[in-house]
């Protein structure tokens, strides 16, 4: 049943279309790239971040929203956006950024490099003795490299790699009698057998020269075909549709299903063809030809494709050109040596990667897996690293004979075959693995630790997150995560964890909000209860720090509190589609995003409360699938102390005035007299100053 607002709503809901918000998100990733202030190499990876972006958004959106607008007029008709208007407006953004890509990265990166005396020399810009050296590297580490593909009669079809960048010849102006006038060849770029995307020349002076793979090809590429005297070489690459088609229904294997998905994703429909615009038009035809791609598939790109290689980009010891190396803060109240188990036994604490390591659980999981009175470890595994030292401290204590339990989410996008790779490793170490329902992704990020004290009673221990248990983006993401021993929460830890493993009715709960049963309904009554706060004439706030914001009902709660008066604060790193600050609809409603070094991944939902301030932390951004189809956890801070903690590093993201953005990707300045505030490294001095 319907639950009724607290306040009328204005109609209609007004919003941004959720595609056209997240390219507003990769807007901002560019801006950092365009930015004089960021170190030179570390815009080179926010050009790399940028383009692996939207990879990702034409494999997974942009191919969404062409299946839909195939499907029949009527069952069109009961999407809440027509997907080709959507579809239509968001080509014609990417177009614009891809526009201000190229323009970013030749009038801006290639100079500034320029000016530090390191250059991406073009094919006809070389000398004669740099020619000469590429040409003998072509000869002894390219040449075999090559198998190109010839385009004629004999080829029914051509089969392009995901995600694989491919340099097409254009063979024309024969030398020889007999031999055809023209042809068409594809080779794929050989950069992983390479060992890489650059090629570093000899220095010149205090001069230094990269080369891209692609152009060693281009200036050698006449040698392997001496019967033509014009040898014309453009790239193409192609992003396939990487949605997985799993299957409904609970019954059959899923892991089974989940490796045949992940198997047909290498072959999903052409989402993509991103081309050379100065590539010959007898090549893109026969493109299309032996593809079977249409007109929809082709985008104008550039010469150059993957610009995700620049995250190998040679730095050639320039350290002053990346941002200085930090290392993390030690924890003020967690100890550097010694058990972690008796210092969570005896109070709660925060932890805060990047600015704080993440090293402090695996530790944890290591003394659990050695420690003769720990009997049973549960953890929730949706992102691990490759190398997981997390899943390698779980397989030390399955060995030790402790009943560890591990729910493992087989469908996190991009990460299913290595979930998989770790979930068969476990189970064969004696471990008990969950994998959740196909309908159903368990997201929430919980450790539970059951020890026998000396008293011979059982304690339970748990660390609870916004983030993964991943100690590879523990150094890149921004989280926070509890560690704690407080039975109130430890309890009800524990009842999800017998929920995710025996599939029961859901637990009732009365400190932790999860998904898909209380979370959202536990939102509406915090934001329902703000609503009557302002309309008694009493002050109403709410701060909302997520990564995304789009579930309709909850946007149009917000509505409903600005409204009423409440004061609504956003801070939103990608998806947004609320409009913030519009005439009767969103006066009371700021929103703002933050683009830094490290990427924003905390969840952060402050209440006012009428002046009882509830703070939590979760998993979970306000998203349609993470409100209703995913197993999340919102967790309360109980500790005051912590809370204070909390909100003051909540503050900073609050009044950053360096690189915060408002709705528009306009950036905040520093009022006249204030002081600048960059709010991830004033966490870290903050965090650095707290553990003297």
């Amino acid at each position: 049943m319907a639950r009724a607002l607290a306040a009328p709503l204005p109609p209609p809901m007004k919003t941004l279309a959720r595609d056209l918000s997240w390219l507003r998100f990769n807007a901002r990733v560019l801006q950092e790239a365009q930015s004089p202030t960021v170190p030179l190499l570390e815009r080179l990876k926010f050009l790399a971040i940028f383009s692996s972006n939207l990879d990702e958004f034409f494999k997974v959106r942009v191919a969404t929203l062409r299946r839909l607008a195939r499907l029949k007029k009527k069952t069109r008709a009961q999407l809440a956006e027509r997907p080709r208007p959507v579809l239509r407006a968001v080509l014609a953004e990417v177009n614009q950024q891809q526009a201000d890509f190229g323009h970013t990265f030749r009038e801006l990166l290639l100079p500034a490099l320029h000016a530090e005396r390191i250059h991406l020399p073009a094919v006809e810009e070389l000398t004669a003795d740099q020619r000469s050296w590429v040409a003998g590297y072509f000869r002894e580490h390219v040449r075999e490299l090559l198998s190109p593909v010839v385009l004629d009669e004999t080829l029914h079809h051509l089969f392009l790699k995901d995600q694989a960048v491919y340099l097409t010849l254009h063979l024309s102006e024969p030398t020889e009698r007999g031999t055809e006038p023209e042809r068409v060849l594809v080779l794929e770029l050989p950069t992983k057998r390479h060992g890489g995307r650059f090629v570093q020349l000899p220095d010149v002076g205090d001069d230094h020269y990269v080369l891209f793979l692609d152009d060693v090809i281009r200036c050698c590429a006449a040698e392997l075909f001496p019967a033509y005297g014009q040898v014309a070489v453009n790239s193409i690459k192609l992003s396939r549709d990487a949605e997985l088609d799993i299957a409904e229904e609970v019954s059959g294997d899923v892991m089974e299903k989940i490796r045949r998905s992940v198997a047909k994703r290498s072959t999903g429909y052409p989402a993509r063809l991103l081309y050379d615009p100065q590539m010959p038009a007898a090549v893109l035809t026969a493109l299309k030809q032996k593809t079977g791609i249409g007109d929809e598939e082709l985008v104008e790109g550039s010469r150059y494709h993957n610009f995700r290689d620049f995250f190998g980009f040679p730095s050639f010891g320039a350290a002053r050109l990346a941002y200085p190396v930090q290392r993390p803060v030690p924890h003020r109240t967690l100890p550097r040596t010694g058990s972690l188990l008796a210092a969570i036994g005896q109070r709660d604490h925060l932890l805060h990667p990047p600015y704080q390591s993440f090293d402090y659980v695996t530790r944890l999981l290591r003394e659990a897996a050695r420690d003769p009175r720990v009997s049973a470890i549960s953890i929730t595994l949706y992102r691990v690293a490759v190398k997981s030292a997390v899943v390698k401290a779980l397989l030390k204590a399955a060995r030790n004979g402790k009943q560890v339990t591990a729910v493992v989410e087989l469908k996190a996008r991009f990460d299913e075959e290595s979930n998989l790779y770790w979930a068969e490793k476990l189970q064969r170490a004696g471990a008990q693995v969950v994998f959740t329902p196909p309908e159903l992704k368990c997201h929430a990020k919980l450790l539970l630790i059951s020890r026998r004290e000396a008293d011979e009673t059982t304690r339970q221990y748990a660390y609870l997150s916004t983030g993964n248990f991943n100690e590879a983006t523990s150094t890149v993401y921004t989280d926070h995560g509890l560690f704690t021993a407080d039975g109130r929460i430890t309890d009800e830890v524990a009842a999800v964890f017998n929920y995710l493993h025996d599939a029961g009715p859901p637990p009732a709960l009365k400190y932790l909000l999860v998904a898909p049963f209380a979370l959202k309904s536990s939102l509406e009554d915090f934001i329902d209860f703000e609503i009557k706060e302002a309309k008694k004439g009493r002050p109403a706030f709410i701060i909302l720090k997520v990564n995304a914001l789009e579930h309709p009902s909850m946007m149009q709660r917000l509505y409903a509190a600005s409204a009423a008066g409440v004061q609504v604060e956003l801070i939103v790193r990608g998806i947004g589609c609320l409009l913030p600050g519009q005439a009767s609809l969103s006066e009371n409603i700021q929103q703002r995003s933050i683009i830094d070094r490290y990427l924003e991944h905390s969840r952060v939902y402050v209440f006012g409360h009428a002046g009882h301030e509830q703070v939590y932390l979760s998993s979970a951004d306000w998203m349609t699938r993470n409100l209703e189809r995913r197993v999340e956890v919102a967790f309360p801070l109980l500790d005051e102390t912590l809370r204070a903690e909390l909100r003051q590093l909540l503050d900073f993201q609050r009044h950053d005035n360096v690189k915060a953005r408002d709705f528009d990707n306009n950036f905040s300045a520093p009022a006249p007299g204030e002081k600048p505030l960059r709010a991830q490294v004033e966490t870290r001095r903050w965090l650095a100053a707290r553990k003297k």
